[in-house]
């Protein structure tokens, strides 16, 4: 399922649609990596991502930067030496669409071990 996911492209989301019910993103969670987590209010994913070297976190959150950008949805990345935490929330209905979902399916397949 989280090959469909990452298959899939962003729609764009300028408000007036239902968040995901809680239902629907826990589905959607089983689809992701393990170590994605659906925060307790359910209007945001996150995972924090490790690595040895601060030109390796570099390297990943421009790669998540290129995902962003290349499908109109933009995380949080929060950034220290060795790691980067990546956070998904739908702004325009304040809770979770399917575009977070497809974002963290798409960063799921960056490698990681460089």
């Amino acid at each position: 399922m989280s090959e469909d996911l990452a298959l899939r492209r962003c729609k764009p989301c300028e408000g007036g649609v239902e968040p995901l019910t809680s239902e629907q993103s826990l589905a959607l969670m089983k689809a992701l990596h393990e170590d994605w987590h659906l925060s307790e209010d359910g209007l945001e994913i996150s995972r924090a991502f490790e690595f040895a070297a601060y030109s390796r976190t570099l390297g990943f959150a421009n790669a998540v930067a290129w995902i962003a950008i290349a499908e109109g949805h933009h995380p949080i990345l929060t950034i220290s030496y060795g790691s980067c935490r990546v956070s998904y929330t739908t702004h325009a209905i304040d809770g979770l669409s399917d575009n977070d979902f497809i974002c963290a399916a798409k960063i799921d397949r960056i490698p990681t071990a460089i």
